[in-house]
């Protein structure tokens, strides 16, 4: 059997020989802190400060290390590494100003096995980082390691097990409690408080009850959700998002303004909890089996019955979902009305806006006495309550006119600026221009490769005692110093040669309109290629923001550079 080369970690050496005497070498360690969740305080728990204030003590009593600084993720997951402190930490790695890390153990350093092996195994040894975990006894200056590397990685699969572990119980003890009857919501729904005695009960909140009984009584008369959003927010009642924000139970400022609409409404009317129902589990999410948050059939839900005081007696409650259900049978039958009648795709779906609100402009079908059908595109903000917003109607077929003309003008533009930029390219100083940055990677990669190889081979020059250790040493930093320098050029001239394609008929702008050269009509997958958003005003103005918009000014600039024009 042919033998394989083993590959040398040119590194090893250099840690070993430090490692002998610690005297020599002086460590910039960062120390890393990481928390799940925000810091609790309470005492005999895992904290923050208490993380810091082991590491901080740990290097002040190690000779071979100073403190460089600290770098704290609160409330950021261990499963990944996208965390903000940790990437400005390793920014600090790179630019060669840390070249050790301390962390209280590894799962405050990372959960998720692969990831955590990948920086142990690769990315520190490769970077000259030195690794410690505290509690764990591991540091890569002295951790046993065999042919697959450092003995830790089942250690990292316990604590990305652990990790999803925690998730699974915790969701089993919210269902626990949910069959219990027991409240487990951030916020009483409007109508409520949670109890002083007992978070997981409920009791009803005299200052807000009273409307909730005025919405269903209204409901009862037959007044619409839309109308009586209008009358709650005339009167100056608070939504519920703004009630949390006025009482101090939540501090985002964007509930400060919000107002009652129709869905919010609709969302009271509808809800058992003012039966004395708790009515949980609408929504679900969890992250040991990897789901992402899903709205629930109702047959689904977890529904205890009689948990706490009603609001609404079941009579009242009872009407409110007769008629509810009355109205939408009449909408639903409505909807098939003029099925008859030929119909057409909203190819401007989710692409005409507000100008005022920026809310998606809703189409709505119109149809004469004389069985005529056209579409409106309005403002549901309007139509909801006039007063925050003015009014937007404009009808499809003069929007579609407006659209058409401008993409066509578009498309004109392009097809000449194809033809201009085509001929700069073919200009013999934009050519040599071109084939000069081609030229400068090549040499550049030539230099890298060659560095490359004269470190990788400087050790076996030194272990044969073919040069003095401060030969090997200054070498080493030289070669590696022109191999970043050459890694740089590389990136600088290639994001260059990148960057030119926008002079060239590659560029996004030239290709995306001159594609539809051709095409006599608006299609769907023309607007939504072309188009950003359609804005409407109240006197039916229209601005169109076409895409590609950097690359077109770009072109713009280049072409204004090369013919003065």
């Amino acid at each position: 059997m042919a033998r394989t080369k083993r590959k040398i970690n040119p590194l090893a050496p250099v840690l070993e020989a430090q490692a002998a005497d610690k005297g020599k070498a002086k460590y910039l360690t960062a120390v890393y802190v990481r928390l799940s969740v925000e810091d609790s305080g309470k005492k005999n728990t895992d904290t923050i400060e208490g993380q810091k204030k082991m590491l901080t003590d740990f290097i002040s009593r190690q000779a071979d290390m100073n403190l460089a600084g600290v770098w704290c993720d609160n409330g950021e997951t261990g499963t990944n590494f996208a965390r903000p402190q940790f990437e400005a930490m390793m920014e600090k790695v790179r630019a060669g100003e840390i070249n050790c890390i301390a962390v209280k153990d590894l799962s405050r350093f990372g959960r998720n096995y692969k990831e955590t092996g990948n920086y142990l195994e690769r990315i520190f040894p490769f970077l000259g980082v030195r690794f410690i975990a505290v509690t764990d006894n591991f540091d890569t200056l002295t951790a046993e390691r065999n042919e697959n590397g450092y003995i830790v990685p089942l250690k990292n699969i316990i604590n990305e097990a652990y990790s999803k572990d925690i998730s699974k119980k915790s969701a089993s003890a919210l269902h626990s409690k949910q069959k219990r009857g027991d409240f487990i919501g951030s916020w009483a729904p409007y109508g409520y408080n949670k109890n002083p005695d007992d978070k997981h009960k409920l009791v009803i909140n005299e200052e807000t009850a009273p409307v909730v009984r005025q919405i269903f009584a209204w409901r009862a008369a037959g007044i619409s959700v839309t109308q009586i959003a209008r009358r709650l927010n005339d009167g100056g009642i608070l939504s519920p998002s703004a009630y949390l924000y006025e009482t101090g139970q939540v501090k985002t400022e964007k509930y400060h303004i919000i107002l009652w609409t129709g869905r919010a409404v609709k969302n009271i009317c509808t809800h058992p909890v003012y039966l004395g129902h708790m009515t949980q589990s609408r929504k679900r999410q969890s992250f040991y089996d990897g789901m992402s948050q899903v709205c629930l059939p109702e047959n689904e839900w977890a529904v205890v019955c009689n948990t706490h005081e009603p609001i609404i007696d079941r009579q009242t409650f009872d009407a409110v979902q007769e008629l509810t259900q009355k109205r939408r049978e009449e909408y639903n039958s409505r909807l098939g009305k003029f099925d008859d009648m030929e119909t057409c795709e909203n190819i401007f779906r989710q692409l005409v806006f507000c100008t005022d609100c920026k809310r998606p402009l809703v189409r709505y079908k119109s149809v004469s006495h004389g069985k005529k059908l056209w579409y409106n595109f309005i403002c549901p903000t309007h139509a909801n309550d006039p007063k925050l917003c003015p009014k937007k109607s404009i009808r499809e077929d003069k929007l579609t006119e407006i659209v058409a003309a401008a993409i066509q003008r578009q498309v004109a533009l392009a097809v000449d600026m194809e033809a201009v930029i085509r001929d700069i390219n073919n200009l013999p100083s934009f050519c040599r221009e071109v084939e000069q940055s081609r030229s400068h990677i090549i040499n550049a990669k030539r230099t890298l490769k060659r560095c490359q190889s004269l470190y990788d081979s400087l050790y076996q020059s030194y272990a044969e005692g073919l040069m003095s250790e401060d030969e090997y040493i200054s070498l080493r930093e030289r070669y590696k110093q022109q191999a970043d320098e050459a890694t740089q050029t590389i990136s600088v001239l290639e994001q260059e040669m990148l960057c030119s394609k926008q002079y060239t008929p590659e560029n996004l702008f030239l290709q995306a309109f001159t594609k539809f050269q051709s095409c006599t009509e608006l299609t769907r997958d023309m607007l939504t290629a072309l188009i950003e958003r359609i804005y409407i005003d109240e006197h039916d103005g229209v601005e169109i923001i076409f895409k590609c918009r950097d690359e077109y000014n770009a072109l713009c600039n280049f072409i204004e550079g090369r013919t003065g024009k």
